[in-house]
């Protein structure tokens, strides 16, 4: 059985378990929030002391496994394996035995993290039958304000758009270390509280001035004086606002706008719909379609191909990355 990891924890949490768990994918922060939710609160602290067993995939082999997994559990109802950094068990498919057969009293969890477990093998199959197999992609870059904006919902406040994209800018697409942070803004917060993009300069130390989300709209707007105000506080800056990262950004926007200029004078909710943008930030993106011609906006995805290449250290001379930022920018107002 696959499914969304809310329903996985939500099972775990009424008490209705799975002896086998395969959760796999590139994006840990869902593979380790449900075996937490299985480490913490399947066993109470007593029941942990004796039915709780924590594995790591380089220090076990598969027969290991089994044999922990066989074990009965004391005053319990359950005995726990968990066998984290999975993907380090030479093998793991010699589990399928066990798997197929496996003890009703123990919960199997294996933690295959950063690559996606193929699905077409006969473990995988068997484990979506009689157990969980779950899979944790990476979210895009361009999906991570309304992620974050369904996490602060989710936690019983809210965020304004700016906030969100300021943060997703900020920390790019790392889940855990925007949970971490957003934790640390909640406990300074009541609760219902809007997440404003002052609260994130003053406590995430995020400037809500100077950032690829302003970079955008100036660039947007062809505002060379503010646009070169931010690209040097970028070079001033470099580990805040790398160059593959403000690319990256970048690039998505200019395709956007390029869309959106191909679709001049359709309605607005079609627009935005056909381009994936949240309708609050349609208009800069219909600034820089009307800003910039359709050859011109072509030839920005051109130059972030480019830059793309360069700050991956391909034919980028003896430039450094502020120079090459400075270039770029140059090359897109003008």
């Amino acid at each position: 059985m696959a499914t969304d990891y809310k329903k996985i924890i939500s099972d775990i949490r009424k008490r209705i378990f799975h002896s086998v768990y395969l959760l796999s994918g590139e994006e840990p922060y869902y593979i380790n929030l449900i075996s937490d939710v299985i480490e913490n609160e399947v066993l109470d602290e007593a029941g942990k002391e004796f039915n709780l067993t924590v594995l790591y995939g380089r220090d076990v082999d598969v027969r290991a496994i089994v044999d922990y997994a066989k074990r009965y559990p004391m005053m319990a109802s359950h005995h726990v394996v968990i066998v984290k950094e999975a993907q380090d068990v030479k093998n793991l498919e010699e589990i399928q035995p066990y798997v197929e057969k496996p003890l009703d009293s123990t919960i199997l969890v294996l933690c295959y993290k950063y690559k996606k477990y193929d699905k077409r093998k006969t473990l995988a199959k068997t484990i979506e039958k009689r157990g969980i197999f779950f899979e944790s992609s990476k979210i895009y870059e361009e999906k991570m304000p309304g992620w974050i904006k369904s996490q602060v919902e989710s936690s019983g406040y809210s965020i304004t758009p700016k906030a969100a994209i300021m943060i997703a800018d900020f920390l790019g697409n790392d889940l855990s270390k925007i949970d971490n942070e957003l934790g640390k803004l909640y406990i300074s917060l009541k609760n219902g509280s809007e997440i404003t993009e002052k609260l994130i300069e003053t406590n995430i130390g995020i400037s809500k001035d100077f950032n690829v989300f302003e970079l955008q709209i100036a660039l947007a707007r062809r505002d060379v004086l503010k646009s070169n105000r931010i690209v040097n506080h970028f070079v001033a800056n470099p580990k805040e606002n790398p160059l593959v990262k403000v690319v990256i950004m970048l690039y998505l926007f200019f395709s956007k706008a390029t869309l959106i200029k191909y679709m001049e004078g359709k309605p607005d909710n079609e627009v935005a719909a056909a381009a994936g943008v949240n309708l609050f930030f349609l208009n800069d993106y219909k600034t820089a379609a009307r800003n910039y011609s359709f050859g011109k906006l072509i030839q920005i995805i051109s130059i972030m191909r480019e830059y793309d290449l360069k700050s991956k250290g391909l034919d980028s001379g003896s430039a450094d990355e502020g120079e090459l930022t400075r270039e770029m920018i140059f090359k897109i107002l003008h």
